[in-house]
């Protein structure tokens, strides 16, 4: 490119800067001059908005059929107040045609400019003609900003596409549909990217989100930090970020449950369970209840008692608010009884009983002291009372309430819970701490009781490795998003979850019947072919009519693998990972190696994924991308949990360049046509 083409886009690019940092003063201005919190929290917001974007602000031009040129950047630029965009939003629909124009539909677009910018110089351009004769189109847009976006070394943070967006992607990205959105795709096909980046143009094109608030769902906090850069770096802040585990912060995870316990707790059918459980506590007594206030025995019929039951339950109330309504109804029986025993002594004018009560015409000492809890005072040297007003009956009523014995008795019949007790009834469990799959199960009777009054809810959800998700999970989700407004990425063939999705429709029907819809990303921008290659044969068994995906590229160095005496694993893998130089290094492994592995080659536990070699194991490493892969002892991630095979797809697709595994002993079936080294 013409050093005069770079000169005319660095003057260009000195300008946008130019204006961001005029903006950035005026919102720093702002910022110190705000009258009240929420002002302050807007311009905040402003300040951290356009801070975020300084690296690649402008990142592509388009030359129109029609002579305008519009250049492409992470935010919107204007030239003042209401002025002409000097660079549009990636977001806005006239940028579109940056990632979907093709030489076979060029939608307008004459030539299609990528400007490659470190920090802020320009230092390179590249420029596609798109010719309507070029019958050789492939649909892949910029692909040699593609190809060098993808091969660069990895750091272990991951860098947004948003220079790079692809056809299929951006479709989904921009996607309208309402309710929930399935994206189905393989290895490196951009899921996560593609995710994140609808994110920020959901929050662009519906401003009401900001307000509702948006949740990204990770499988693991090392995952969140992973992607932690990627939305602030397209100009967005106010995202919260969790694992499933993190939206109840209450319950500590302290153990983990064997794959059969957890796949049985992660069953849809346990809501029925606890909701069965809760209303078994509520008992109808059979006979008469004898409830003592104030020394005085009053008596409810079991059919007062199963009326006032009905009357709760209808109200639709959890548990725990229903029992209060059954409270006030029996107490209002109660309080009515008493009343009627005090005024069946009925005074003369002179103070005299005409139908009982103490023989000098007054009320009973079990009356009186009655009436004394409800701060009700008789007087009869002054004034003889034959009936109480609404104000006395009421002060009946809130001593009864707070009296130990009424509430002992009323306690009997509709006890007070608290989630934990639920879910350990039913479990038949007694711990000091829970696991990760007794959350979702805690939350529904959480739910179930109302004890889960403060919980949060959102405008829109994200959930990354979906497939992971039990289907009481997917329950815990839906309650904190009543729109039912999210996007869902995942790939079936990944699922390591004994308890996780074999099929989407099986767990998204039930909760948003046919209010979702499925996109598939088909081209694997990430894996080299000759790594997915690799994994055909363990396709081949596993998931039979599941193509591996198309990769866009080769590296011409096919996967290996290196037998080992069992007694000699560690040693050979730590001996690999001190010779290799070449980019970042991930290491998967059997949880059993983990600790072994970590001793003898120095490896930081947990993972750190900044760090030129990363332990993990396939959980950890889901969702991840490395330079090389090094997987340790394959057969034992095959036998390490029911879905092995899934784990050692992950592990075997997570590299950008290379692929090798040591295997003690035969290599596994799946894996024996790996090209073998005799040395290291």
């Amino acid at each position: 490119m013409a050093g005069s083409e770079i000169d005319k886009e660095q003057d260009y690019v000195a300008d946008l800067y130019a204006r961001l940092d005029a903006m950035r003063e005026e919102a720093a201005e702002r910022l110190v001059t705000g009258r009240n919190r929420e002002a302050a929290a807007v311009w905040r917001a402003e300040v951290a908005r356009l801070e975020a974007v300084e690296q690649g602000l402008c990142f592509g031009r388009l030359d129109m059929h029609d002579g305008r040129r519009v250049y492409i950047g992470r935010l919107g630029l204007f030239q003042d107040e209401g002025g002409e965009p000097l660079l549009v939003d990636w977001r806005v629909p006239v940028a579109q045609a940056f990632y979907t124009a093709t030489a076979i539909a060029p939608e307008g677009v004459r030539r299609r400019r990528r400007i490659t910018t470190r920090g802020r110089i320009v230092v390179a351009l590249d420029d596609e003609v798109l010719n309507p004769d070029d019958a050789g189109d492939d649909g892949l847009v910029g692909e040699a900003a593609l190809l060098a976006a993808v091969t660069v070394e990895r750091t272990g943070r991951m860098r947004d596409i948003v220079t790079t967006l692809q056809a299929e992607q951006d479709r989904i990205i921009r996607h309208e549909t309402d309710g929930v959105l399935v994206v189905q795709g393989g290895p490196g096909t951009g899921k996560t990217a593609v995710a994140l980046h609808r994110v920020a143009y959901l929050l662009y094109t519906r401003p009401h989100l900001r307000t509702r608030g948006v949740l990204v769902v990770g499988p693991s906090r090392l995952f969140l930090d992973y992607i932690g850069q990627v939305l602030p770096g397209l100009g967005e802040n106010s995202v919260v970020t969790a694992t499933i585990t993190d939206l109840r912060p209450d319950v500590e995870v302290s153990r983990v449950d064997p794959p059969g316990i957890v796949e049985l707790k992660g069953e849809a059918v346990m809501a029925e369970r606890l909701a069965a459980a809760v209303r078994s506590r509520v008992r109808a007594p059979e006979h008469v209840v004898d409830v003592v206030f104030e020394q005085e025995v009053l008596r409810l019929d079991p059919r007062e008692c199963g009326r006032a039951m009905r009357k709760a339950v209808q109200t639709g109330l959890p548990h725990n608010q229903a029992r209060l309504v059954f409270q006030r109804e029996i107490v209002d029986v109660l309080v009515g009884r008493l009343i009627e025993e005090m005024e069946a002594v009925v005074l003369t004018e002179t103070g005299e009983a005409l139908d009982g009560g103490s023989p000098d015409g007054r009320l009973g000492e079990a009356d009186l002291r009655a009436l004394a809890a409800a701060g009700v005072v008789i007087d009869h040297d002054t004034e003889p009372k034959t009936m109480l007003d609404e104000v006395d009956r009421a002060g009946l009523r809130d001593a009864m309430l707070a009296d130990t014995g009424v509430q002992a008795a009323l306690d009997a019949l509709w006890p007070e819970l608290t989630a934990e007790d639920v879910v350990s009834d039913l479990l038949g469990e007694r711990t000091d701490g829970w696991s990760a799959a007794d959350v979702p199960l805690l939350d529904e009777a959480a739910g179930l009781i109302g004890q889960g009054g403060g919980r949060a809810t959102f405008g829109h959800v994200v959930v990354d490795e979906a497939q992971e998700l039990s289907e009481m999970a997917w329950r815990m989700l839906m309650r904190r998003c009543p729109t039912r407004s999210m996007t869902i990425v995942g790939d079936l063939a990944q699922t390591g979850n004994p308890a996780g999705a074999s099929s989407w429709d099986r767990v998204l029907r039930p909760q948003v019947r046919d209010r979702w819809r499925l996109a598939r990303l088909t081209v694997n921008y990430r894996t080299p072919a000759e790594i997915m290659a690799a994994t055909a044969d363990l396709l081949a068994v596993h998931h039979p009519g599941t193509p591996p995906t198309r990769s866009v590229r080769s590296t011409g160095e096919p996967p290996w693998r290196i037998g080992t005496a069992r007694a000699d694993l560690v040693t050979t893998i730590a001996e690999l990972v001190a010779a290799h130089t070449d980019g970042q290094l991930g290491i998967i492994a059997p949880g059993s190696l983990i600790e072994p592995l970590a001793a003898a080659s120095s490896l930081a536990v947990p993972p750190d994924l900044t760090g030129k070699a990363v332990l993990l194991t396939p959980e950890q490493a889901k969702g991840l991308e490395f330079d090389s892969v090094l997987i340790a002892d394959p057969a034992g991630i095959l036998g390490a949990a029911p879905h092995g095979h899934n784990d050692l797809y992950v592990a075997m697709t997570r590299a950008t360049r290379r692929l090798g595994v040591v295997h003690p002993g035969e290599p596994p079936a799946e894996l024996s046509s790996l090209r073998e080294l005799t040395s290291r």
